[in-house]
């Protein structure tokens, strides 16, 4: 997934998305509580998600898209010959394949992963590279254009879905790591955002693990998005084990400094307080 750094913070490649209504959620629910159902597995017609609920998510997410197309700047985060991006998807990488190895998560050759809000395919083509058979990677997005583009790029047998995150159509506990990056800043309602994450947990195995990258500032200039703290990740994953950091130099000095000094962007990006995004593992509690 295209990185999102904080001054434009504009809805990136990767982060498409994602979304949609949803209740709460606890590790070890089922689908259909998750849903909502009563015990006799009939809808509560209380707490069932509207359809319009859906429709008016998605409408604001693919306006949000449409608008940055227009943006002129947006294009650097997919410019490989601008520093400040080569930089940031450098560290990002570099930053989960250690997260992967102090998880003690160093063969991913039987490993099963699903991105949520794949976008273009970018990051969970990573995957790949590091060792996951195609057969084994997915990637779900809500915008068919990035989803289209992401099969145009990808293996064959890699599966790229056009899904919406709120009911993800997989079965319970069937990935090993499940992947988001810059997807919940995306999602400005509370409910569609603890959907999402009831959704990932529900097809997370019990020993997996879910993979984070989302930034952490509100963004002035862009009123689509919205920073995802520490507390707010808390509560979309009650009773989980969680282990972030801070990452990702600020934009406005990144694609400053980055042009100028490699060794001075890499110190910098040391400072937390200077860094805009989060980066770890979310386990369930066991």
């Amino acid at each position: 997934m295209t990185l999102v750094p904080y001054r434009e913070l504009a809805l990136d490649e990767c982060a498409a998305a994602r979304a949609l209504v949803g209740m709460g959620c606890r590790c070890d629910r089922s689908r259909d509580r998750v849903a909502g159902c009563g015990r006799d597995g009939e809808m509560d017609a209380m707490k069932k998600p509207q359809l319009s609920g859906f429709e008016e998510a998605e409408s604001r997410i693919r306006e949000a898209y449409d608008r940055r197309k227009t943006n002129p700047v947006a294009g650097r985060y997919l410019d490989w010959f601008n520093k400040g991006n080569v930089f940031l998807q450098q560290e990002r990488e570099r930053k989960m394949l250690d997260l992967l190895q102090r998880e003690g998560i160093t063969d991913l050759s039987r490993r099963q992963i699903l991105e949520v809000g794949c976008g273009t395919g970018d990051l969970v083509r990573g995957f790949v590279k590091w060792g996951v058979p195609p057969d084994n990677v997915v990637g779900v997005d809500l915008l068919e254009d990035s989803a289209a583009q992401a099969r145009v790029s990808s293996p064959p047998r890699m599966r790229i879905e056009v899904v919406s995150a709120s009911n993800l159509p997989f079965a319970d506990e069937e990935f090993d790591i499940v992947l988001q990056s810059t997807v919940f800043t995306s999602v400005l309602d509370a409910p569609l955002k603890q959907r999402i994450s009831s959704e990932m947990l529900r097809v997370l195995r019990g020993d997996g693990l879910i993979l984070w990258y989302d930034f952490t500032l509100n963004n002035p200039f862009n009123r689509d998005v919205s920073g995802v703290k520490m507390r707010e990740i808390r509560t979309l994953f009650p009773g989980c084990r969680l282990d972030l950091r801070r990452v990702t130099l600020a934009a406005p000095l990144l694609y400053t400094i980055a042009p100028v000094s490699w060794t001075a962007t890499h110190l910098l990006s040391q400072v937390p307080f200077l860094c805009s995004h989060l980066i770890g593992s979310i386990r369930k509690a066991r």
